[in-house]
């Protein structure tokens, strides 16, 4: 199918489609949809949730309490927002059922950039796949049931139709009552028409924003009169009125009220008759205008407290579900935000460093965190992640723990997603010959960006902190074995024999036996064995290397016991797997012949630095980068 026959054919598809009132009331017999609220609907486009068993997942298990959790396939882009997009269900799924919900305004709080007009953007497009039936050429998209009285003919149509009474709600619309009385009464000549919601058209779906305090008034909710029908009609005519307000558009669908609590108090009076009793006044002194659709409202937390802590709004806020947004505090979570907004620009081919997204990920989730008591905020940040600091950090805290003593509002202040956006877009154009990211250019737009925000004393040190004591050491670190990597052609078989020699070794001195190396011939006794065990443990800084033996053996005896006599690769077990990187990785200075880019002194150093700088480029560097990342991490090791 080509382009131009996929739009005609969706534009077909969402063509009114016509019928007469009893075709509608036999289509209610056998489509329940036919009548469906706004927030059934709602829900029917959500879909169903995929539950995953968090207990199968160690990671998953940790941050979710080994849970079953629910994600929505129609969702699936808004990470680490799992509660938020729950409770936003909930609320729908309470509404459909006809509880308290239905009567309320569902009301997103969160801090700026947090994806408060993101979720919402999402619930519109989400609100556009299910149609709805209204009468023909009503203004305000009044559902065919609003004709019927429901003390009146609610019994006798649930006989006939199946349709029950609660599903009667709405009025009758002083245009619809208008046309009843100039067809005699005669229902039958009402038509019904099927629509599909629609921003572009504004069918069903709206959005208003707060005006000026001066001009802004409810007729930006309610509709106005129109001034060029006065000459034909009388100003209480329905026909002289314009229903252009938010919520006549929004009938049977979804009004969006941005930053709604920078709007003057009486102009988000009519909200309240809306939801509350199904209809509202219009400006002029006609009948009420029947609402049965949702109100989604957003702002940021500072207009909200306002506007709580003032007493006279009370009613209002009686009448709001709130769902908190805060910013997301996973940083597994965030660096996928960055790789979805890097997919959808044209970075998405910009060469971008390994530990890029994961550091920017990791500085904006700390500044986050509300700092814990006797525990590292770096700390807290990986448990948040999912991630077991039983055997690298005793001090560390359980998730629950972390988030009880931080309170309810976490997540609610720090730095925002966008700031972050302007980072990589710096990160990104820094060097003005390659288009491409690298974690040392990252560290110092950071600090360049921090400066220039004019944060407060106290933040701005805050900030400058988790940089040089967290990301920095641990960037010098990740690169180092980068460049281990790279430089050691065999860099697992490496590691596998000093794996190997270290478990034989400590085997025999924990037996205290001798050992006869098979290759050499040379006989170690114990005093040798402990010295060549501690040339492979100080430079990991091992403070009790008994236990440690001890731990170790016993675990490759396990592990060999399943494995038919065979040792576990070195890098399964993870205290050891860091041992042996620090001692493989301790002797800077044999690296400097084929990392460096100096001119070479011998064919060899060359041929090796040229295969250093394929293997380097093969793991997703630029030459360039490589270049750059290889010299800053020789000058900051030389430093130390």
């Amino acid at each position: 199918m080509s382009i131009f026959d996929h739009v005609q054919s969706r534009y077909e598809r969402i063509q009114q489609e016509e019928m007469s009132l009893q075709e509608y009331l036999e289509l209610c017999r056998q489509d329940t949809t036919a009548y469906a609220s706004a927030a059934e609907r709602m829900l029917a486009a959500i879909g169903e949730p995929e539950v995953i068993d968090t207990a199968k997942d160690p990671s998953l298990s940790r941050i979710f309490s080994n849970k079953l959790i629910r994600r929505y396939p129609s969702f699936a882009e808004f990470y680490g927002m799992e509660e938020a997009i729950e409770q936003i269900v909930s609320y729908f799924r309470h509404a459909a059922q006809g509880l308290e919900e239905r009567k309320q305004i569902l009301y997103l709080l969160g801090p700026v950039g947090g994806g408060k007009s993101s979720l919402a953007e999402r619930l519109k497009l989400l609100m556009e796949q299910i149609p709805f039936y209204a009468i023909k050429g009503s203004p305000v998209f009044e559902s065919p049931l609003g004709l019927f009285s429901p003390e009146e003919d609610g019994e006798l149509i649930e006989k006939e139709y199946g349709i029950p009474q609660r599903c009667m709600r709405s009025a009758m619309s002083p245009w619809a009552a208008k046309r009843l009385k100039e067809y005699g009464g005669d229902i039958s000549k009402f038509r019904v028409v099927k629509l599909y919601p629609s921003r572009l058209n504004q069918i069903g779906i709206s959005k208003t924003e707060p005006g000026d305090d001066n001009n802004q008034d409810i007729s930006a909710l309610v509709g106005k009169v129109d001034i060029r029908q006065l000459e034909l009609y009388a100003q209480d005519d329905p026909d002289a009125y314009s229903f252009s307000g938010g919520l006549c558009k929004a009938n049977q669908g979804l009004m969006e009220f941005v930053e709604m609590f920078k709007a003057p108090i009486k102009v988000l009076h009519p909200l309240l008759t809306a939801t509350q009793e199904g209809n509202y006044n219009p400006t002029e002194g006609m009948g009420a205008i029947p609402f049965d659709g949702v109100v989604l409202a957003h702002s940021n937390e500072s207009e909200w407290q306002a506007f709580r802590n003032n007493r006279n709004n009370e009613a209002f806020l009686d009448r709001v579900y709130i769902v908190k947004v805060p910013y997301c505090l996973r940083a597994s979570e965030e660096v996928k935000i960055y790789a979805k907004l890097l997919e959808h620009s044209s970075l998405n081919q910009a060469p971008c460093a390994p530990d890029t997204l994961r550091m920017l990920s990791q500085f904006i989730v700390l500044s986050r965190l509300r700092e814990p008591e006797n525990s590292s905020v770096y700390s807290k940040m990986r448990i948040y992640d999912g991630e077991n600091l039983k055997d690298t950090d005793p001090r560390a805290k359980s998730i629950q723990e972390y988030r009880d003593s931080a309170g309810v509002d976490e997540g609610m202040d720090g730095l925002s997603t966008r700031f972050a956006f302007k980072i990589l877009s710096k990160v990104f154009n820094f060097d003005a010959s390659e288009v491409a990211a690298n974690p040392v250019h990252l560290l110092y737009v950071l600090e360049q960006r921090l400066d220039q925000e004019q944060l407060p004393k106290e933040t701005h040190e805050r900030y400058l902190r988790y940089i040089k004591e967290y990301l920095a050491p641990r960037y010098v670190d990740f690169i180092g074995k980068e460049i281990q990597t790279a430089y050691l052609e065999s860099y697992s078989e490496y590691g596998q024999n000093i794996f190997d020699r270290y478990v034989t070794y400590a085997d025999f001195w924990i037996q205290e036996q001798e050992y006869r190396d098979p290759e050499t011939g040379e006989l170690l006794d114990r005093q040798s064995l402990n010295e060549e065990l501690e040339k492979i443990e100080k430079p990991a800084g091992i403070s009790n290397p008994k236990d440690f033996r001890h731990e170790v053996v016993n675990f490759v005896l396990r592990a060999r016991a399943q494995n038919n006599g065979t040792n576990p690769s070195w890098q399964s077990y993870e205290k050891l797997r860091a041992v042996i990187e620090k001692k493989m990785f301790a002797n800077t200075e044999e690296l400097l012949p084929v990392i460096s880019f100096n001119a070479k002194a011998s064919a060899s150093d060359q041929r090796k630095h040229e295969d250093f700088v394929a293997r380097m480029v093969d793991r997703g560097y630029t030459e360039k980068q490589v270049r750059l990342l290889s010299e800053w991490y020789l000058r900051v090791r030389k430093s130390q």
